[in-house]
């Protein structure tokens, strides 16, 4: 297992009093967060959902946002933008963008689990233009090129 890394953590002012960011489990990859704030969001409708707090990410990561299972199998609830990325140089307010995919209006009550947090280290590239690409066995076969059953 990896040595864990630190991420500083601010609360802002209307965060007080809500857990921060926690593994569920010792086996979880994600860490559970929580809304900072009441809204309904509506049929087909999406918001950013405050949590209270700011981070500070070091060099060489990112922290991915990512929907909770429960609440997309339950109540329709994911995140459009999945998986969103925070990259090591923002410093303001996290929020979780969230879409409502039910046909009924979703209430999210402060202190409520929302989205998780997965912190991924990040592979810097640079692109080198070439004239020509390698053969592949797929070669430049594209969305669902490979099929839907299994060999």
């Amino acid at each position: 297992m990896n040595s864990p890394i630190e991420i500083r953590i601010k609360r802002l002012p209307h965060g007080e009093g809500l857990p921060l960011p926690a593994y569920a489990t010792a086996g979880a990859a994600g860490m559970d967060i929580v809304a900072a704030e009441n809204v309904t969001i509506p049929p087909m409708g999406r918001y950013a959902v405050a949590t209270g707090f700011a981070i500070a990410i070091p060099d060489g990561y990112e922290v991915q946002v990512r929907p909770r299972s429960g609440l997309a199998l339950k109540h329709g609830i994911s995140l459009p933008n999945t998986p969103g990325t925070i990259d090591s140089d923002y410093r303001g307010e996290l929020k979780v963008i969230m879409i409502n995919l039910d046909d009924a209006d979703f209430a999210i009550a402060r202190g409520d689990r929302i989205a998780q947090l997965v912190v991924a280290p990040v592979q810097i590239a640079t692109f080198a233009e070439a004239e020509e690409l390698d053969d592949t066995a797929r070669g430049t076969g594209g969305f669902g090129s490979t099929g839907v059953k299994s060999a």
